[in-house]
């Protein structure tokens, strides 16, 4: 009832509008002296246009809109109604004489724009008000906040911090000089990025809203270090698509947090090439609830495959990533099994059973301090035993595309974690040709937010109040999205065939010490208050990770940021089965004996503090200096 009560009243308006735009016409055109003369041509040219304005006013969709929100669209509805409104009183000056007075034709100008000042202005001015209303006694209120970025992205945040009682815009920055000195929605633009130290201070803010979607992510840093060195709090918009389409929320803001920080520029992907990888077809996945693979679970159901079996050893991660996947998907064919990768009869059973066209094996133990000594053994088998094991199944039930997820760690490894991958590598390589599966191997870094990052750890020591510890202070990694690595997996997957070492551009290394110095500015806490303590290196742990990606040491593809390892061959056809008889067969209780033998398997391996150089490998391989 109240919405078409209202309804009626904007009708009403529109209709008062026409009125008064045909009199006011009338009254700018004769100085605003009353044309008696005019006057039944006034009466019954308004009966006449009246009805036609009513009609072209339902027929412009000007009813659709509400007013408290009238922006561009409606403004357009409006424009649309008097252009029409203005056509019907230029077919009336040519129809209608009722008299020898004629319709003057002044009005054509007059009338249309009367009647858009009353029927767009109307509109506009209702929502001011209403605004005002609603939100005008909230200008006072709130923390003051300064936003940084004055384009599009600062003005939608803008409107909807005003409607906020826990904000208060005191001004913006902006490096375009252009904009300086200007005002946005009522705000002060004071300069530069640089300047907001000084800002922050005259307006007496701790608070700082990053509005950059575009911008480059040293941007983000360097605005982000600005405000953390003021003392201030930094906030984020939620995402470039939410904030250009105008999405954004006072409840999506969020704090900067390190990944914003370390964060890389979108990927670029082979949408048709992947359709045609996986569309329509079944993928497996191998350890689908670790970090990477239910990430690629998550990639894979979006291509929307045929069916997408899960293989996982923990029950509770399986079930995690069936929950998410069911809820991001709700018709996708899932089958969701258990079991364990070393183990032969499950994985022909398995693989024979859901016979997939395409398998991503990332199940693997990766925690290098602990695979490193009493746990040796079983990092070997699992990496590399469970390894050959799931690639053997997948040529028994002619897998057409087999995927190794790797590590850097297995470029020159001293640690037992990094030296099995590099095992299981060489076990791909050495598979190529058996039969008609196409083996790939995919090496990258670490990912941000992965179980195994150092950033989860990082951000609990900080809640306690520190001390957040660190290895050394010179030591360095690559740092990646997990969402990234997955779809550079996918693109490589997609790009192999047969026996190569893809190697994925990790970007610029990142000083871990560095790193948790970003953690503790954007807590909002310094240094003297949460400390870092440096407490050595780890077993098996190196200063910094190797990746390859030179020129020297790896080719490109078309792909920028995918290259190809100029790998060794495996070329002794009795290889495999001597490295199987070794990983099933008792293996040294000491670690070090496991170190040892593991050494004459992978030459490029170098265990640390475990004496001289191991013999020549089995294979009857040169010890490389580059592993690959």
């Amino acid at each position: 009832m109240n919405r078409n009560i209202r309804s009626l009243m904007v009708f009403a308006f529109d209709l008062l509008a026409m009125i008064v735009a045909w009199v006011g016409g009338y009254l700018l055109r004769f100085n605003f002296v009353w044309p008696h003369q005019y006057t039944d041509l006034i009466l019954s040219g308004g009966a006449i246009l009246l009805p036609l304005h009513a009609i072209i006013c339902r027929w412009a969709g000007l009813y659709l809109g509400m007013w408290v929100f009238a922006s561009l669209p409606d403004l357009r509805r409006v424009l649309k109604a008097v252009a029409a409104s203005t056509l019907m009183l230029g077919v009336m000056m040519l129809l209608y004489r009722p008299t020898a007075l004629l319709i003057p034709r002044s009005l054509l100008v007059l009338y249309p724009l009367l009647l858009l000042i009353v029927m767009g202005g109307g509109r506009v001015a209702y929502r001011m008000w209403k605004e005002h209303r609603l939100y005008g006694g909230l200008i006072a209120q709130g923390k003051p906040v300064v936003i940084v970025g004055a384009g599009r992205g600062g003005a939608i945040l803008v409107k909807e911090l005003e409607r906020s009682p826990d904000w208060r815009v005191v001004g913006l920055v902006d490096d375009d000089p252009l904009k300086w000195g200007r005002e946005l929605a009522g705000h002060t633009v004071h300069g530069p990025v640089s300047s907001l130290p000084e800002v922050l201070n005259a307006e007496k803010a701790r608070h700082v809203i990053l509005a950059m979607p575009s911008a480059a992510r040293t941007s983000i840093r360097a605005a982000t270090d600005l405000a953390a060195s003021a003392g201030a709090e930094v906030f984020t918009v939620p995402g470039i698509e939410d904030v250009m389409s105008g999405k954004v929320s006072i409840e999506a803001l969020r704090k900067v947090e390190i990944e914003d920080l370390l964060g890389r520029e979108a990927v670029q992907l082979d949408n048709e090439g992947l359709q045609h990888l996986i569309a329509g077809r079944t993928v497996f996945v191998s350890g689908a609830g670790g970090s990477i693979g239910s990430e690629l679970c998550v990639q894979i159901a979006r291509l929307r495959p045929a069916s997408l079996v899960l293989f996982e050893a923990s029950e509770f991660a399986l079930y995690r990533i069936e929950q998410r996947l069911q809820a991001l998907h709700p018709g996708l064919a899932l089958t969701c099994l258990i079991g364990d990768v070393k183990d032969a009869d499950r994985m022909r059973s398995v693989l024979h059973g859901e016979t997939p066209q395409v398998v991503f094996h990332a199940a693997a133990y990766k925690h290098v301090p602990l695979m490193e000594s009493d746990n040796a053994a079983e990092a070997l088998r699992n990496n590399t035993l469970g390894t050959l094991v799931i690639a053997r199944a997948a040529v028994a039930a002619g897998v057409e595309r087999f995927v190794m997820v790797s590590t850097d760690k297995a470029v020159n490894p001293t640690n037992v974690m990094g030296a099995s991958k590099r095992l299981a590598e060489m076990v791909c390589q050495a598979m190529q040709g058996t039969g008609e599966t196409h083996f790939v191997c995919v090496r990258f870094g670490n990912v941000l937010g992965s179980s195994g990052s150092v950033i989860p750890r990082f951000q609990e020591q900080i809640a306690r109040g520190g001390p957040v510890t660190v290895t050394h202070p010179d030591i360095i990694r690559y740092f990646m999205s997990i969402p990234e690595a997955a779809q550079l997996v996918l693109q490589a997957a997609l790009m192999g065939e047969g026996g190569e070492i893809f190697v994925l551009d990790m970007g610029e290394p990142v000083r871990i010490a560095d790193l948790a110095r970003d953690m503790i500015r954007l807590s909002g806490a310094s240094e003297s208050e949460v400390k870092i303590e440096f407490t050595g290196l780890r077993p098996g742990e190196k200063l910094y990770e190797e990746l390859l990606a030179s020129d020297e040491t790896t080719r490109p593809t078309h792909h920028p940021k995918v290259r190809i390892a100029r790998a060794r061959a495996i070329d002794d056809a009795l290889w495999l089965g001597r490295l199987e008889r070794w990983l099933t067969g008792p293996l040294p209780a000491e670690p070090a004996a496991v170190r040892a033998e593991l050494a004459q398997w992978v030459p490029e391996y170098a265990p640390q503090g475990d004496g001289p150089a191991p013999s020549p490998a089995p294979s009857g391989e040169v010890r490389s200096g580059t592993g690959t």
